[in-house]
């Protein structure tokens, strides 16, 4: 089995040294995906790639999270790899737990495993940040309501993905509804999904997602939106449906329920 660990980073100086050694200490065949840095990020980065420590993808300016994401997808198919674990390098996703990944990996009952930080409540977790909490919950709730699904966490980007499975998929989502557009794809190809517990961890809660999405309403409607065009296109979901929530009034596609594939169910 040919694993790929992959890691998007923008404007990660502060971090990015100290996570790429945690995580070669579990696992050294890491590609970086450098999304237009201008912190000096980039330079460091060369500097590694160039001792052969890493694979590292340059985009020349910021193109966006889930750019960087399908970038890496393209990579690992590219180059022959079985799996891939994506993971952020802001210390905020723990490289300790690649172990537990590549355990669920090698049971070979999963397309994807999605890191979860809500699953199992630890005491040593740090409080989210108030509209972050709140939205995830909300998005969660409406991906589990969609798809007949039991997951606890939509946004966390700690996971490991099939190869194979990936390339049934039509991912163009290049910002950070990423993850609106990754969901309807996996549960209309009949992929198969658990959840992996991980610790919930913000290291600075001053982090901002920049431009509107900084505004917590602006970036529901957005991801809404994202979500409802996904689902549109699908073709396979017809019924419209108001959520209410914090003030905020959208219209979303609501699935069919004799069109969701059998196999769409998250396995525990």
């Amino acid at each position: 089995m040919k694993l790929l660990i992959a890691i998007p980073v923008h404007n990660e100086r502060k971090y990015v040294e100290k996570v790429l050694r945690k995580v070669r200490s579990f696992h050294d065949d890491i590609l970086v995906v450098d999304d237009g840095s201008t912190d000096g990020t980039s330079q460091v980065l060369g500097t590694i790639a160039q001792a052969g420590e890493i694979h590292l993808i340059r985009h020349r300016t910021n193109q966006g999270y889930g750019q960087s994401l399908i970038d890496a997808f393209a990579f690992a198919d590219h180059q022959g790899y079985d799996w891939v674990i994506t993971m952020d390098c802001d210390e905020q996703h723990e490289p300790r737990m690649i172990p537990a990944f590549k355990t669920l990996i090698e049971s070979d009952r999963y397309d994807l495993i999605s890191g979860s930080r809500y699953l199992r409540p630890l005491s040593t977790d740090d409080l989210p940040p108030p509209d972050r909490q709140s939205i995830n919950a909300k998005i969660t709730a409406l991906l589990n309501r969609l798809f007949n699904w039991r997951i606890t966490d939509a946004f966390c980007g700690f996971k490991a993905h099939r190869v194979s499975a990936m390339n049934k998929l039509s991912l163009t989502e290049t910002g950070y509804a990423f993850p609106l557009q990754l969901w309807p794809q996996v549960c209309a190809a009949g992929l198969r999904l658990t959840e992996l517990p991980v610790r919930l961890i913000y290291n600075d809660a001053t982090r901002t997602f920049g431009g509107n999405l900084d505004d917590a309403g602006r970036r529901l409607r957005h991801y809404l939106g994202v979500l409802s065009a996904e689902l549109t296109a699908q073709g396979a979901f017809a019924e419209a449906a108001a959520v209410e929530t914090d003030g905020v009034d959208a219209r979303v596609v609501r699935t069919d329920a004799a069109k969701v594939p059998a196999a769409c169910g998250c396995i525990a």
